[in-house]
């Protein structure tokens, strides 16, 4: 009796030592405690914070190229792109969310114009921590085509359909160009 009673205390002992050591309570090395837990993150914080990197990281920045040469072409070198145009139309027709079955919105059949309506340089200035620039504006009016399918489902099953759908809008691309003698730094010659 005493030794079964012994046995079953080490083994409920064995299983507690065994379901706290595994994972992040393994206790070898610097723990955070509670902190070491992950919690659960929201579909919509994830994609929200996704989308502010991948702006920041690919339109946000203002390049800084090299001088214009004289007597050269001065023309914007790229007009914006299918995927920067369908950002600024999500981000003025919000169409994420949804509830399936109930309430959707579809665009299909896409198709961008893209116009350029301005291309300039404005005059030689100085420009704290980058030095003497021209900043080179160019505007562009993307129109966007395409066809709305909204699918309601409730209270009546019906769904609406625009096939002539379009959508205006301006994107604006800037870039400095440096001005005068260049230094490179101390590492690079002027040959």
């Amino acid at each position: 009796m005493q030794n079964r009673k012994l046995r079953s205390l080490v083994t409920i002992c064995l299983v507690v030592v065994t379901l706290v050591s595994t994972g992040c309570f393994a206790g070898l090395g610097p723990s955070l405690g509670i902190f070491s837990i992950p919690l659960p993150v929201s579909p919509y914080w994830q994609k929200l914070y996704e989308d502010k990197y991948h702006i920041h990281e690919r339109y946000a920045r203002v390049p800084i190229m090299g001088p214009l040469t004289q007597g050269g072409p001065v023309v914007a070198l790229d007009p914006p792109s299918d995927d920067e145009v369908w950002w600024a139309f999500e981000r003025a027709n919000p169409v994420q969310g949804g509830i399936p079955f109930l309430h959707e919105t579809q665009h299909n059949n896409i198709v961008i114009v893209k116009d350029k309506i301005a291309d300039y340089v404005d005059p030689p200035r100085v420009v704290p921590l980058i030095g003497p620039v021209q900043l080179h504006h160019a505007h562009y009016k993307c129109t966007v085509f395409y066809s709305e399918r909204k699918i309601v489902g409730w209270p009546f099953p019906h769904t609406l359909v625009d096939e002539e759908a379009q959508e205006v809008i301006y994107i604006d691309h800037n870039h400095f160009h440096m001005v005068g003698n260049i230094d490179m730094g101390t590492g690079y010659s002027n040959y």
